[in-house]
């Protein structure tokens, strides 16, 4: 588990998993949530806007990332 710090209030799901480095690409990223392979906060998330906020865990491929 890593932390990624955020300078704003929120950061979007497709944003951070390219942030993050668990995703190449945008395109990747939108695949991967709509396919229902990412975890927000331990739970299937396939909304790629999804809004990010100090505390959310994003699990993607075994790799947990915590948003700081």
């Amino acid at each position: 588990m890593r932390n990624i710090t955020i300078s704003g209030e929120f950061i979007k799901l497709d944003a951070l998993l390219k942030f993050a480095n668990l995703a190449s690409s945008g395109g990747e990223a939108k695949i991967r949530i709509a396919q229902g392979e990412v975890l927000v906060n331990g739970e299937v998330c396939t909304m790629r806007g999804k809004k990010l906020r100090t505390g959310d865990t994003v699990t993607l491929d075994g790799q947990t990332v915590v948003i700081a």
